[in-house]
């Protein structure tokens, strides 16, 4: 993911906020409490990221507070999506570790992506199994339950 990579010539990006909501480039400057707002994480999370080397590093005010980009929220977005995915926290940061680390570790990011995406595959499967179950066992009591009602004398 190249997003947190300022020198490289190619763009990964994975969203972020909704174009009505987007800053434009120069002007992205949103306070914790913003991406708070847009992403649902608590600012004790964001500041939690930064701290593990999930984020890259954060631009502050003249005061000190912290000012995300358009592309720190592409990155949010990203990390938001290898968490639904569950992918572990440790995964997650070394993949960032990686971003940072340049293009020379496409390779890596691909392995680890593609490990990921095996694992979802797996949980898809197995979630398709059990709604196969939970299908076959509401079709019985929905056939039941009418059997039942029309033995009932009216």
């Amino acid at each position: 993911m190249t997003v947190m990579d300022a020198t490289s010539t190619r763009t990964d990006t994975c969203g972020g906020l909704p174009d009505a909501d987007r800053r434009p480039d120069g002007q992205d400057s949103y306070t914790i409490s913003e991406v708070a707002a847009f992403t649902g994480l608590t600012a004790h999370t964001l500041r939690w990221y930064e701290r593990i080397g999930l984020m890259p590093h954060i631009d502050r005010s003249h005061t000190g507070q912290r000012r995300y980009s358009n592309r720190d929220l592409d990155w949010l977005d990203l990390v938001g999506k290898l968490r639904l995915t569950g992918m572990p926290v440790a995964d997650m940061v070394r993949y960032a570790e990686l971003v940072r680390e340049g293009d020379h570790t496409y390779g890596a990011r691909y392995e680890l992506l593609e490990a990921t995406r095996r694992d979802v595959r797996a949980r898809i499967e197995e979630l398709q199994d059990t709604l196969a179950v939970l299908d076959r066992k509401i079709n019985f009591y929905a056939d039941a339950g009418r059997a039942l009602a029309s033995e009932r004398p009216r």
